[in-house]
């Protein structure tokens, strides 16, 4: 995945309301609103981050290996992270980088195709990969006693990659999907993925994108593939990065003997240093796109590279910029003047150079020009008059806690290790970079916003929904690199897969390190509110969860969208707080704070470094106990959920997502969208928010979840000093009866979109509850069908057949019945084909048993997945909560894994047999109908077809 589009889909995500805001900002036209004068003492003592404390050495073959040892976990993380990226792709093969990632992932000398999958999920670890301007990286977490088996995989791979021609076709089709999702599909793919590079850059291969295009990908052979690896898979080009619990001593013979015997080629690395051109000028381009819901403006200029000394000042200069409510782009144009619907700044570094990006989604009825105007009048303001020191120290206290949460895990330092390094060569710059951000100074800000922000240095890009007088525009093609694919070494005598009998045997598993569940302190206050305490040991952060039995199944009828407009109000004011001061003293903590509803529950969220956590948990109960609903606030947040939803409705993915709960549920309660429609949100008053608050926000009916560097005892006395004088303000709210409603008859709707990039694919049915007693049978068969890379689901869609770039599915357990999802996004050519082969896999897993050697992975795949949860504070703050809200016993942690592990085959078919039969499920297709109808039509002719304009989330029959 190409780091540039991971913040693309980053914007989507904030645009859809999928995520908090995490570079889209605001902050005031003058100065900050003032915080308390706790809230900036606190601010003052600042945050300790751990070093990552590696070690060094380098082999003969000049492989440089770090490694890291951490007795606190039962995991290991290896990762490799080569020095190549998509700047190397070779002129006429952008893409290439992406796409040879992909294919690192299949057979060796010694390991057949999909090993590392085996290796990995099948043991209850992880892996994945990305390439970036100047890195492809490999990273697996496992348990630590499958170690040594990594470390063979990964040697076997960097000496002896396996790739034959329909290996290669099959992989490069599956690229293709990935382009469709996130490109074509996405309504602001285009722009993010290959507008913004190809504008900002001149002479700099940074201007090629990542992901490359469909006729470049068409061009590349397997010939190019072989020359690729023999060229940059080499042991002198390659950092080795393992963390975790080890024996450092049986972990370097380990190294030693699979690493030291790989070889380097003889063929130097090709030449890759182009000095980026100053500007001679400002650039002013317009692009249109399809489906595109609102216009869209982003201003850039080039920068530095990520070693260059400024990268700190412009670091801090991009979260006064951007990052929280707090920020001048979030306080000037969507709080104060209203006429963005999301912003953002990016600040890109790399090796041989960076940028930095300011961007507006506009709302609705307003102008690509309003957005240019207001965004360079902040800017203008940066270099004109120096920041305040409340803003300076506000945006250090975002940037070093963010670097906290960052090292939770050991393949979180491990990350950050491998940046350091690709970017500077240096493991030490990693640590220093903490320090650097304290030093930065008022008068840095200035400095670097008037040496690089200038007008004559900028490049302006509108962004436009295409029409008849302006047709998409087209991206650029042959765009000339520094390498040729004639500089590539010769691609020499082709590894083969060996015979079973003559492969290397992969080394066996050693003894198991069990991963431990913490002990959970359970109390109530005098109020009825329920607390549980998990504490543990690592880095110095501590969750605080808020749950209460209200959500959007509790809606009023016609008024969907309460719950969530409720729970996003709770930040926007209270009796004594205004909500740019609450935003200002969440930044100035470095905590995090919010609130979300889902179908049956609303949580309350906190993060904080510990010595900042008392601020934030009085803060939190604040929010809670005393929010105002004002009418000007909920406003605000009307405007921005119906550009949100806007946005969610140019979609397919998030068409479908939205429309499948009506076509199980019909008009009861689970049917309605959470987040309203564009008819009911408006509809909403303060009266009906302050309503559902007083009805549902009260202590004896909610529980307050603390985990991570905490005592029971100080938690205790936070949550009394916080809640304890807290009282219910009415009378309580009936529980909704029922809100899956009556079981309806299953539909396949089309919802027709002209001109979408792909097609989304889902099929549905009316599932369990989480307290039914095939919960884990069912969670177990859906982890089978469609939980992983290694699934049934994304074995038959994307690996053997390369229609997508992945499926899977959910079990959805909800406290009524839940909702069973099995989806994946297509090209529109292939969506009735993908609709067929989901369907079928479902009925599967309720006709045939499955065998124990196909459950035994699975088993695995689970048991990872919690011990991974139970290494963070909010990953373990989740799941004490998730048992708490459904009245489960806290003894379920300790006993989770013994659950899994006790369900039988045979209770896998019987499950899905009774509660999810393929003769019950629904199909709901969204994409351009033109292009699969009629095949669709021959297999369903009783399909309803639904124009996405016409589309009514009101209503059961979505018409």
């Amino acid at each position: 995945m190409k780091v540039r589009l991971t913040v693309t889909v980053a914007a989507s995500a904030l645009l859809l309301g999928l995520a908090a805001p995490a570079f889209a900002a605001p902050a005031a036209a003058l100065a900050p609103a003032p915080a308390t004068a706790q809230a900036q003492a606190q601010a003052q003592q600042g945050v300790v981050v751990p070093p990552l404390g590696f070690t060094k050495r380098v082999l003969p073959n000049g492989l440089e290996v770090y490694t890291a040892r951490d007795a606190d976990t039962s995991n290991v993380t290896v990762q490799v992270w080569y020095k190549v990226g998509s700047k190397d792709d070779p002129a006429g093969r952008s893409g290439f980088a992406h796409l040879f990632e992909h294919l690192m992932f299949k057979a060796t000398r010694n390991l057949p195709p999909e090993t590392f999958d085996r290796l990995t999920e099948d043991v209850g670890g992880s892996n994945n990969a990305f390439t970036a301007d100047d890195t492809t990286a490999y990273f697996e977490t496992v348990p630590a006693n499958h170690l040594q088996r990594m470390l063979f995989a990964e040697a076997e791979r960097m000496g002896s990659l396996v790739v034959d021609e329909p290996t290669f076709v099959a992989e490069r089709d599956v690229v293709k999907e990935e382009y469709r999702q996130r490109v074509l599909a996405n309504p602001y793919g285009r722009l993010f993925g290959l507008f913004v590079p190809e504008t900002l850059y001149q002479e700099s291969p940074y201007r090629r994108p990542g992901i490359g295009s469909i006729e470049e990908l068409n061009a590349s052979s397997l010939d190019d593939v072989l020359r690729f690896h023999a060229t940059y898979y080499r042991p002198d080009n390659a950092y080795l990065i393992v963390a975790g619990n080890f024996d450092q001593a049986q972990l370097d013979r380990w190294i030693d003997q699979y690493f030291v015997p790989l070889k380097n080629p003889t063929t130097p690395l090709p030449a890759n240093n182009v000095a980026e051109p100053e500007p001679t000028g400002p650039r002013d381009v317009t692009y249109y796109a399809p489906n595109v819901p609102l216009p869209a403006v982003v201003i850039g200029w080039p920068t530095v590279k990520y070693a260059d000394a400024d990268r700190a000042a412009l670091t801090v200069l991009d979260g006064i910029l951007s990052t929280g409510e707090s920020s001048r782009l979030y306080r000037s144009l969507v709080y104060d003047q209203q006429i963005a619907a999301q912003i953002g700044s990016t600040p890109d570094f790399a090796q041989q150079a960076g940028n930095l990006t300011a961007l507006a989604i506009m709302a609705q009825g307003h102008t690509a020009d309003e957005g240019i105007a207001a965004l360079n009048a902040e800017i203008a303001k940066l270099r004109d008059a120096p920041v305040t020191a409340a803003e300076l120290t506000e945006a250090k206290n975002e940037i070093v806690a963010d670097a906290l949460r960052n090292r939770e895990t050991v393949d979180d330092r491990a990350s950050a290790l491998g940046f350091a390094l690709i970017n500077t060569g240096d493991a030490a710059s990693a640590d220093r970079e903490i320090a650097q951000i304290q030093a930065v100074t008022v008068a840095d800000v200035q400095r670097v916003a008037r040496k690089y922000l200038t007008p004559q240095r900028q490049s302006t890009i509108r962004y436009l929904p295409a029409d008849e007088q302006n047709p998409p525009s087209v991206q650029k093609m042959n765009v000339d690199a520094p390498v040729k694919v004639a500089d590539l070494a010769p691609a020499g005598t082709p590894a083969v897969l060996l015979p079973e009998a003559q492969r290397t045997p992969l080394p066996q598993p050693g003894a198991e390190v069990a991963p431990a569940t913490p002990a959970v302190a359970d109390f109530r206050l005098d109020n009825g509110l329920r607390v549980l305490v998990a504490p543990t040991d690592g880095v110095p952060l501590v969750s605080a969860r808020l749950s209460f039995d209200a959500g959007s199944s509790d809606d009023p009828a016609g008024k969907a969208g309460i719950a969530s407009m409720t729970a996003a109000l709770l930040t926007q004011g209270t009796k004594t707080k205004s909500a740019p001061e609450i935003a200002t003293e969440i930044e100035q903590l470095g905590a995090s704070i919010g609130a979300g509803a889902g179908v049956d529950f609303t949580n309350v969220y906190a993060n904080a470094p510990a010595n900042a956590f008392p601020q934030t948990v009085a803060l939190m109960a604040d929010l809670v106990k005393n929010p105002t609903f004002a009418a000007e606030e909920l406003e605000r947040q009307q405007a921005q959920t119906l550009d949100n939803l806007r946005v969610a409705l140019s979609q397919p993915g998030s068409i479908a997502g939205q429309a499948v709960g009506r076509v199980v549920y019909g008009d009861a309660p689970y049917g309605a969208p959470g987040s309203g429609t564009v008819q009911s949100v408006p509809a909403i008053t303060p009266a009906d928010v302050a309503a559902f608050h007083a009805a549902r926000y009260r202590p004896s009916d909610a529980t307050l979840v603390f985990s991570g560097d905490i005592t029971p005892a100080a938690a205790r006395a936070l949550a009394q000093q916080a809640f304890g004088d807290w009282r219910p303000a009415g009378q309580a709210a009936a529980p909704v009866a029922a809100p899956a409603g009556q079981a309806l008859a299953p539909r396949i709707v089309v919802v027709n979109q002209p001109g979408a990039g792909q097609a989304a694919v889902v099929a549905a049915i009316s599932g369990v509850s989480r307290t039914d007693a095939d919960y884990f049978p069912l969670t177990l068969g859906n982890t089978l069908l469609g939980g992983g890379f290694s699934s049934r689901l994304n074995q038959e869609i994307r690996i053997k057949r390369g229609l997508s770039y992945g499926a899977g599915s959910s079990l959805g357990a909800r406290a009524d019945a839940g909702l069973f999802t099995a989806s994946t996004q297509t090209k529109n050519e292939t969506a009735d084909e993908v609709a067929d082969l989901i369907l079928a896999e479902i009925a599967k897993l309720g006709a045939e048993t499955p065998t124990q050697a196909d459950l035994a992975p699975r088993r695995a795949t689970l048991i990872g997945g919690f011990g991974r949860s139970l290494e963070t504070v909010d990953g373990l703050g989740a799941l004490v909560a998730n048992l708490a809200l459904y009245d489960l016993p806290m003894s379920d942690l300790a006993d989770y894994a013994g659950r899994v592990r006790a369900v039988t085959p045979e209770q896998v078919q019987a499950a899905f047999a009774e509660h999810l039969p393929v003769n019950r499920a629904s199909l709901v297709i969204v994409g351009d109908g033109s292009l699969f109808l009629d095949a669709l039509r021959t297999k369903h002719p009783n399909l309803e077809v639904i124009e996405a304009s016409e589309l009514n989330l009101n209503s059961g029959s979505l018409k």
